[in-house]
């Protein structure tokens, strides 16, 4: 099973690399030339209006993928839609490749726009399928530590992405080399979707009891009993289908409602705490006064330091509780949003720069080793066997249209032909912070090491989210009572 969640992994690889790529050749000076207006002063900048196009349409292309990748996935199975979806990734590079082929300006920036929503449909369907799969065959002992690969992974991805724009910034279109780069992380998930076995849960809700058990042995330690482990899965799924259909609408219904509202939640944490404006950080800090050549570097120092603190999270995620873990860390990071915005209120100088570089990897840090990772694990443990997959497409399309947001109030925001904020953006952020943490405490149980059943049960029962941690397992189920959450 470890195996198989360092394979998957690869295309957690192509969600982080297709992040910083895509989204980091704006701070390439040969992009800004190509795509961009020259002011004044003779310094090329991107026209916040197609900044903001740009920025907007992966999260929204990854929306539509989500949605439809869930739908695929119930369709043709877990492997399958991992292995479509990663082709049509490799498609959308082809179409970003060739953007800088068109004489108009507009159409070069119109064909690029259309890559990235192209793209961001791809991959929103391919990390949808993966952390589906996880979710399903990942034992609960491993389940937090393989949920960790996310973030891990993800900041893999965008460190190999940004040494990749770091060696191609002064090249002649070295953006296009950027974006070609991009077609060995998009065929690698291909190679595993054929190497690896089917979801048992699938194949259990098809009723193929015969691939459920060839996959389950598949996926077993030696020793362990395949039968039991697929009896339990049924079982667990019979019980659900006694109140649930598998459609989007019933994850809206009362008894699911709550479960899903936690997986958006979930799945809103990381851009609550920044990360949208830590993936710009290389443009960011050339708004700021930072040169291009050392805001690169800054961003692989940020990725560095993010990618050792999501390391640092397996180990943490598998022995301390889910909910400390999201609360604690938001109120520490408004501090850290708080001291950049008012340092960024005096007039800008070079330590201030710094200050705020310093202020950035600090939220990396922080977040690295807690809330990033710990988001993955709640939004995989909340949701149904028989809902899964549709309430994490639905978690993904919420996280990607939360994206969306951000990526076009942030140029309008922070850049020097709009709102002009620069680094007093951090104010921005203390708010969110602070109102992530209170919501978290009320909202996030505790499933740490808790069994798919044992979750159905307490959900179920309506338990408070302070109370899933103290709660003992009863022997039978007893008709649930009207939630108390309500």
């Amino acid at each position: 099973m470890v195996w198989i969640s360092l394979g998957l992994a690869s295309a957690i690889l192509l969600y982080g690399y297709d992040y910083v790529i895509v989204g980091t050749v704006s701070a390439m000076p040969r992009f800004q030339e190509d795509f961009g207006e020259q002011m004044d002063d003779g310094k090329w900048i991107l026209p916040s209006d197609w900044l903001a196009l740009w920025n907007v349409a992966s999260p929204i292309g990854g929306m539509i993928g989500s949605v439809a990748g869930a739908w695929l996935q119930d369709r043709v199975g877990r492997r399958t839609a991992l292995g479509v979806t990663s082709f049509l990734s490799a498609l959308a590079v082809a179409v970003m490749y060739v953007s800088y082929i068109p004489a108009g300006i507009q159409s070069r920036r119109g064909l690029f726009l259309a890559g990235k929503f192209f793209q961001g449909g791809a991959v929103g369907a391919v990390v949808a399928s993966v952390q589906t799969y996880m979710s399903e065959t990942l034992p609960p002992v491993l389940r937090g530590s393989g949920m960790a690969f996310f973030p891990v992974f993800t900041l893999l991805g965008q460190l190999v992405g940004a040494l990749v724009i770091f060696a191609s910034l002064n090249k002649h279109n070295g953006y296009s080399i950027a974006f070609a780069s991009q077609w060995p992380f998009s065929f690698v998930p291909i190679v595993v979707a054929f190497l690896i076995p089917e979801s048992p849960a699938f194949y259990v809700r098809k009723n193929r009891m015969e691939k459920a058990l060839a996959a389950q042995t598949r996926l077993n330690p030696p020793g362990a009993d395949a039968h039991a482990i697929v009896e339990k899965i049924k079982a667990d799924i019979e019980h659900e289908q006694l109140t649930a259909t598998s459609s989007y609408m019933e994850c809206f219904k009362r008894q699911n409602f709550r479960r899903t509202f936690i997986v958006v939640w979930a799945n809103a944490l990381p851009s609550l705490f920044g990360l949208n404006l830590l993936a710009k950080a290389s443009y960011f800090m050339q708004v700021v006064g930072m040169k291009a050549n050392l805001s690169i570097i800054f961003l692989i120092l940020g990725i560095v330091l993010g990618l050792l603190s999501n390391a640092i999270s397996v180990w943490v995620v598998s022995r301390v509780d889910r909910r400390p873990l999201v609360y604690w860390p938001f109120a520490i990071v408004s501090l850290l949003w708080l001291s950049m915005g008012v340092a960024n209120s005096f007039n800008v100088t070079s330590p201030i720069i710094w200050w705020t570089a310093v202020c950035m990897m600090l939220v990396t840090v922080v977040c690295g080793v807690s809330v990033w990772p710990v988001s993955y694990s709640v939004s995989g443990e909340t949701p149904a066997l028989q809902l899964r997959a549709k309430t994490q497409g639905i978690g993904w399309t919420a996280s990607a249209a939360i994206t969306a947001i951000a990526n076009v109030a942030l140029p309008y925001i922070f850049n020097p032909d709009t709102g002009n904020l620069r680094g007093k953006v951090g104010y921005t952020y203390v708010g969110l912070c602070v109102i992530a943490s209170v919501v978290s405490y009320f909202v996030v149980p505790e499933m740490k090491g808790r069994t798919v059943g044992e979750i159905d049960r307490m959900f179920e029962l309506g338990l408070s989210a302070r109370k899933f941690k103290s709660y003992v397992m009863e022997d039978e189920r007893v008709p649930p009572e009207k939630p108390r959450w309500l």
